[in-house]
């Protein structure tokens, strides 16, 4: 275990650079770049300039007119010092920027994934002890209809809703008067009460698949020797369950936790969207649109760092939980 610990922490490091290089390369895909979108939106604004020498001035100021590669290793020699850039479109730090949406984008993901698991897991181990009766059948009917629904339709249905028949909008995480206002009791309460709609959007497909995952689980190691030797000893069916068929089914709650770290950065990007929620997601669309390459290249880098630690630390607790998982 602790030899496959050391290979896979020495792995992250050249994954995180190829990461990094194809991330570059990528947003260096699309013609032109922020000057040039910037160029356009001052067109559109009625703004009357040299176009070319504005443009040449605006990229020797920006470091623009340089070639990829060599914009790339400054941009990469300022990540590994810990410096994200700096945001052309907004006019500030990186960092700063992508601090203010974390902590509203973590809240959102952490409460969606825990109520993913709180409903998900006695409904899928009820289900699969209780194969094809009508509680079983409906709980499959309701699983199926979540994940038909995609989240931003689920989230546009909840606003007409409570448009026309509660007469309240639900959008966004604050009411008006608490955009801007400063954290308090009134703002945090009102931030709860906003709260419970998109963790309900995000929720839906997580928990009817986390249901279906775990009720072919169990119901796979249910009828399994082990299980009939068990009940045979004379071993309640509630303890039996508990202690060794879920025990192996519930595999797939822990390898989930190795999206909630990138989750906690990104949230669901289009339910965000339609919502109107501070995350950080809209910032990401956003910086694409702009072809803010420092603010989006460091978004990638963080859902990147997030995505390979989640799936590391999702390895060591199956690991642990699943006595059959041995790595070597």
């Amino acid at each position: 275990m602790t030899e496959y610990l050391i290979r896979r922490l020495l792995l992250i490091v050249p994954v995180l650079l190829l990461i990094s290089l194809l991330a570059f390369i990528v947003m260096e895909a699309p013609p032109g770049d922020f000057v040039t979108s910037y160029m356009m939106r001052q067109a559109e604004a009625g703004a009357l300039f040299d176009g070319a020498g504005v443009e040449e001035g605006l990229r020797a100021m920006w470091g623009l007119d340089k070639p990829w590669y060599v914009r790339y290793l400054r941009w990469l020699g300022n990540l590994l010092r810990g410096d994200l850039g700096y945001s052309l479109f907004w006019q500030a730090p990186v960092g700063e920027i992508i601090a203010s949406r974390f902590i509203l984008s973590m809240t959102v993901a952490l409460a969606a994934t825990v109520l993913v698991w709180v409903i998900a897991f006695p409904i899928g181990i009820y289900s699969a002890t209780r194969q094809y009766s009508l509680s079983d059948n409906a709980v499959t009917f309701v699983g199926f209809l979540g994940l038909s629904i995609p989240n931003f339709l689920l989230a546009l249905i909840m606003m007409y809703l409570a448009n026309r028949f509660l007469n309240i909008s639900i959008g966004g995480l604050f009411s008006q008067k608490y955009v801007t206002a400063e954290w308090s009791w009134g703002k945090l309460l009102d931030f709860l009460g906003h709260l419970w709609v998109p963790i309900i959007v995000i929720g839906v497909a997580g928990t009817a698949g986390l249901i279906r995952i775990l009720r072919a689980n169990l119901l796979d190691e249910i009828s399994k020797s082990y299980v009939e030797m068990a009940r045979a000893k004379g071993l309640r069916e509630t303890v039996l369950i508990m202690k060794y068929p879920v025990r192996i089914a519930i595999n797939p709650f822990i390898s989930s936790i190795g999206w909630v770290l990138p989750g906690m950065i990104s949230g669901d990007v289009i339910v965000s969207v339609v919502l109107g929620l501070p995350t950080a997601g809209p910032l990401f669309l956003q910086a694409l649109r702009q072809q803010d390459m420092m603010l989006a290249g460091a978004y990638i880098m963080l859902i990147s760092i997030c995505t390979v630690v989640g799936i590391l630390l999702s390895d060591i607790l199956l690991a642990v939980v699943d006595p059959r998982i041995r790595y070597h």
